[in-house]
């Protein structure tokens, strides 16, 4: 027993030294787990693109993006934009991501940026495209690292890859496409037997009318689908452009698909109707059976991003299994 006490200030004093040990550890860990964080949001990287080269010193936080697909791109990486183009044909943003761009500024159209009203946002990032933006990058590039996707067409997922890199977000990037991938496979199956319906698509537009090939928007989707196409348009290209009445039976399909791009005066809207009541087009078999069916432009083909691919995912769900 005398034993017993005098060894008891002895483990009392190893007790604490253990307890502030485990303490001391457990603030080491949280302190470097700070400092890498700090480090990975402080790491320069490098980021190609269609223009070439662009160095970013860090992770961004006033970014300006100048296309409609790029900023549903931002919106899905949790990265809300300081300034964004709004779309040419109407004075705010789509109605489908408005909610979440309260407080953007607007910094002019897709087709025209305003390039002062980019600079008076002092951004720490740009992102463009070649195919609208390639006359402005340079000016682009002297108020702030600049980062523009080549093209416009076809599969949103390969510019979504490029924006993830540029915003410093490519794991979160990874997790976006992969349960976009998981929605395509698990409809596809769904489907079953319906993804050989040959679906026709056809635009409207001021002054043209269209044929949508395979690499559009649109069309991508209904590939990574399973759906077939009718032979004029199952090739990898993006439009028969400039129709004549004459060739109103390439439209023929089991179901035709068709979107009206309308800039506010009434021509497309009229174009629209002087075409489907055309005798030649109410003679097409897609006609005959009822299954002409008029979708969102915004959604099928103009607004281009990851956002609308999913609503294009909904209304094919709701077509074709409600």
């Amino acid at each position: 027993m005398k034993n017993l006490k005098k060894l008891l200030p002895v483990l009392f004093m190893m007790m604490i030294f253990a307890l502030t040990a485990c303490s001391n550890s457990e603030e080491e860990k949280t302190s470097k787990s700070e400092t890498d964080n700090s480090k990975a949001e402080s790491t320069g990287y490098t980021v190609e693109h269609a223009m070439g080269s662009t160095s970013i010193e860090k992770t961004p936080e006033r970014v300006v993006i100048l296309t409609s697909e790029g900023t549903e791109a931002l919106l899905e990486l949790g990265v809300k934009p300081v300034g964004a183009v709004k779309p040419n044909t109407q004075d705010t943003f789509y109605d489908h991501v408005a909610d979440k761009l309260k407080d953007v500024k607007i910094v002019g159209t897709e087709l025209e940026v305003n390039v002062e009203a980019v600079a008076a946002l002092k951004p720490d990032l740009i992102i463009g495209n070649k195919m609208r933006h390639e006359k402005i990058y340079d000016q682009l590039n002297s108020i702030a690292p600049t980062v523009f996707a080549e093209t416009l067409r076809g599969n949103w997922k390969e510019n979504f890859e490029l924006y993830a890199k540029a915003v410093n977000k490519e794991e979160k990037g990874k997790e976006v496409i992969a349960a976009y991938d998981a929605r395509i496979n698990d409809l596809k199956e769904m489907l079953g037997d319906k993804v050989n319906t040959k679906i026709s698509m056809v635009r409207f537009m001021p002054g043209d009318v269209r044929i949508y090939q395979k690499d559009t928007f649109s069309g991508v989707i209904l590939d990574q689908l399973g759906f077939q196409r009718p032979d004029s348009q199952n090739v990898d290209e993006f439009a028969i452009r400039n129709l004549t009445k004459e060739q109103i039976p390439l439209m023929d399909g089991d179901v035709l698909f068709y979107f009206t791009y309308e800039t506010g005066d009434g021509e497309a809207t009229q174009i629209e109707k002087d075409w489907l009541e055309d005798p030649l087009f109410q003679k097409l078999e897609v006609a005959q059976k009822g299954n002409v069916h008029k979708v969102d432009d915004v959604i099928w083909n103009t607004a281009g991003g990851v956002i609308a691919a999913n609503l294009m995912l909904d209304d094919i769900e709701e077509f074709f299994l409600k």
